[in-house]
């Protein structure tokens, strides 16, 4: 029992370990055919958004926002998914309730 106890303790450090090396990795998202991309760490902390000029000259500015929205969404969407795989690559796979 000792034993399970070690290894769940080493898993559990392995798991902590590489979420705070994803938190300063960043996923790229866009919306609008490229013309917002958006870039977060897998912190889920915003890093930069930006906006191709011919955007702001066609559109109006509902749409932009509704764009700047989408692409955001969608990066912070990737940017969970790519933490999960990463976490999922250290469990082997193994879903343990309160670890991950």
């Amino acid at each position: 029992m000792g034993e399970l106890m070690r290894q769940a303790s080493r898993l559990q450090r392995r798991v902590e370990q590489r979420k705070n090396e994803l938190k300063t990795e960043t996923t790229e998202a866009s919306a609008g055919n490229d013309q917002v991309k958006v870039s977060v760490y897998g912190g889920g902390e915003l890093v930069s958004i930006v906006l191709a000029p011919e955007l702001l000259k066609q559109e109006d500015l509902a749409m932009v926002q509704d764009l700047i929205v989408a692409g955001t969404n969608a990066a912070l969407k990737k940017s969970q998914e790519m933490v999960e795989a990463e976490i999922e690559k250290v469990t082997g796979g193994v879903k343990i309730p309160g670890l991950v």
